[in-house]
């Protein structure tokens, strides 16, 4: 592929975000409109402690991405309530258009004690056009379970003939840091489908084979059709070393399939890579790939996860 990169486009540190949020627009997710594009994001505030919670916020773009149309300026959707699987926040928010309603499936997470964060996915519905959202309850639609024990989340929903078709990650194990004491978390890129966006049958399988090694950490699929077939952008990382080591930290990865199920992965055809001395220059994580008047673009996250915003690129030859 042949990409041609449109830089940085959002940098959250021009501009006045809703929930006293200051830096991060992690994990851009684009909803179509008819003469613009609403870019959803997760970003942050400290809360009175001084740890990070995560909100959702949007910025529109004309449907080139190189004009910023407008910002939100009001909550989107609520904090998670106390307890719940999204009570300190939401990262990523994946958005669906649903006949008259927009869905909205909630990347949900809460800090935990032995280790320091669990997540699981729930759903939300808009009646506004995706200005503001409301959960269809507390709980989540996706979670751990048997063979997926922890860390449901990073949700992406195609509706494919009347199917509801979700692809997802789901942690595999913990792992000691043997260089700090922390525990560094392994996780792969799952599937699952639904009838109705609440009730899902997981493939109960990974669905991306490994390319570094077993502990390779996998994160944000992103999936679109074109040209008979499906598209897969997702990054992946070293499950150690990644805050320090550029050379381990997350890149992009790329998949194709004819029916969204079974996956062919080819990381080297992608064709797109951080530019030296830039703002991706370190690292490239946090994909979304979508169409937008027959052209296909990708928007991503470059340096510090995000922590400075998101750029684009669009697709000069396939």
């Amino acid at each position: 592929m042949k990409w041609k990169k449109l830089g940085k486009i959002f940098n959250p540190l021009d501009h006045q975000l809703p929930n006293n949020c200051l830096e991060f627009a992690q994990s851009p997710q684009v909803l179509t409109f008819d003469d613009f594009v609403r870019v959803y994001f997760s970003t942050r505030e400290k809360d009175a402690s001084g740890k990070f919670i995560s909100h959702v916020a949007f910025v529109e773009f004309d449907k080139t991405f190189s004009q910023i149309k407008k910002i939100s300026d009001r909550t989107i959707i609520p904090m998670g309530a106390l307890g719940c699987y999204d009570e300190h926040g939401i990262f990523p928010f994946n958005v669906l258009r649903e006949e008259e309603k927009i869905l909205g499936f909630i990347g949900g997470w809460n800090r935990r004690v032995s280790v320091d964060i669990e997540t699981s996915i729930g759903l939300s519905i808009s009646n506004d056009n995706g200005l503001t959202f409301k959960r269809i309850g507390d709980g989540p639609v996706l979670s751990p379970t048997l063979n997926e024990p922890f860390l449901v989340g990073d949700p992406f929903v195609l509706k494919i003939d009347n199917k509801f078709h979700m692809w997802y990650i789901y942690g595999v194990r913990w792992i000691q840091n043997p260089n700090k004491d922390v525990k560094e978390r392994v996780y792969k890129i799952g599937h699952a489908v639904s009838f109705d966006a609440i009730n899902w049958i997981k493939t109960d399988r990974q669905i991306i084979n490994d390319k570094l090694n077993d502990d390779e950490c996998q994160a944000l699929p992103s999936v679109v059709f074109h040209n008979n077939r499906y598209h897969m952008v997702f990054c992946y990382r070293q499950a150690i070393g990644f805050r320090e080591n550029s050379k381990d930290a997350y890149r992009l990865g790329y998949a194709t399939s004819t029916d969204g199920l079974l996956w062919t992965r080819n990381d080297d055809i992608i064709g797109i890579e951080g530019t030296a001395g830039e703002w991706d220059s370190d690292m490239m994580c946090y994909p979304h790939i979508c169409k937008v008047d027959g052209k296909i673009y990708l928007l991503y996250n470059g340096n510090n996860f995000g922590r400075y915003g998101f750029g684009a690129a669009v697709l000069e030859e396939n």
